[in-house]
């Protein structure tokens, strides 16, 4: 006897969600690794001043270790950063325009130092910061943002704070 043709469509469809379902799954599962990844701020340097316009860039250095057994990128990261307690402004570090496999791997046991380059510019609000970071005065710099992990399947976004 002949199974009626509507049957095959439905157990094809529901094949096929029911592999869609297992992939979701089994990409949930590289969440947790890929949350471990911690994010230090390492270092904060004058590159230029640029005194008729107002602005200094910095080269701003984040250090990113994989503590997991995951391989992953960072594509992007978004960030508040602060002088002294004070907030200078935000800066994102981005590789998203560089394919997955053109960015910095982060194997295993890894720890990968990831420079910015930020634009500082003078206003009311942080006109000390900036008098004292152009004319070189010690300076203790912290950030907070958001950490994006990507591995070949799933991506997260952990936030971070530096500041204790």
């Amino acid at each position: 006897m002949k199974p009626p043709g509507r049957i095959i469509p439905v157990i094809a469809i529901l094949a096929l969600l029911a592999l869609m379902g297992g992939g979701v799954y089994y990409a949930s599962l590289d969440n947790e690794d890929l949350e471990s990844a911690t994010i230090e701020l390492t270092s904060v340097e004058i590159l230029e001043v640029n005194s008729i316009e107002n602005t200094a860039t910095l080269i701003v250095t984040f250090t990113v270790t994989n503590p997991s057994d995951l391989t992953f990128t960072v594509p992007v990261i978004t960030y508040e950063l602060y002088a002294n307690g004070n907030s200078i402004g935000s800066g994102v570090y981005s590789t998203e325009d560089v394919a997955m496999p053109g960015r910095a791997a982060f194997y295993p046991g890894t720890e990968i130092p990831l420079d910015n380059w930020f634009s500082l510019i003078l206003t009311d609000k942080n006109q000390n910061e900036y008098n004292a970071i152009i004319s070189g005065e010690t300076m203790e710099y912290e950030a907070s943002g958001i950490l994006t992990v990507e591995s070949a399947w799933s991506i997260v976004e952990p936030e971070f704070d530096t500041r204790n």
